[in-house]
């Protein structure tokens, strides 16, 4: 019983420290001698200044059970639903989808990861964690909250992932 406690007392006290920290801030101004970002051709920056969870790496398709995954060039609707019902159950308490909380936001996720990485990460956190090295630098950048197992089917993370098309 005194182990149930110290172990749910050292998840709220990581959950607390997770959840503070700075605010970033973004600066929409234009500066003289600066083109805006709509007309410039996104640059990839070295990999010593990017965040991971910024990182675009369009390569990694991670480590699990998806190795190929074809997406239809159109978004299915009715999946996309299901898949924001699981996000809502499953996701929300550490992904917010448009702004870093516990963890990565969803928003934009595949302009920066492989289909295959974000349904291997969403199936087996754990593992992806022990041997690909974006999940273990993203491990660093969320101060070591690891990304829990929802013990989600092949066909629910397929939902959610679905879902953060839309987003």
């Amino acid at each position: 019983m005194k182990n149930i406690m110290k172990s749910l007392a050292a998840i709220a006290i990581i959950t607390l420290i997770s959840c503070g920290g700075k605010e970033e801030k973004k600066n929409d101004g234009i500066q003289i001698g600066q083109k805006s970002a709509a007309t410039e051709t996104p640059k990839e920056e070295p990999a010593a200044t990017v965040k991971p969870s910024e990182m675009i790496d369009l390569t990694n398709k991670g480590v699990g059970p998806i190795k190929s995954l074809e997406l239809p060039a159109t978004i299915d609707n009715a999946m996309a639903a299901k898949g924001m019902e699981v996000y809502k159950t499953k996701c929300m308490a550490c992904h917010k989808p448009d702004k870093k909380f516990v963890g990565p936001a969803p928003k934009d996720i595949l302009l920066r990861r492989t289909p295959e990485w974000i349904m291997n990460m969403i199936l087996d956190p754990e593992d992806m964690i022990k041997k690909d090295p974006l999940a273990k630098a993203l491990l660093i950048e969320f101060n070591g909250s690891p990304m829990a197992n929802q013990g989600l089917t092949e066909e629910e993370a397929r939902q959610v992932l679905e879902y953060f098309r839309t987003l």
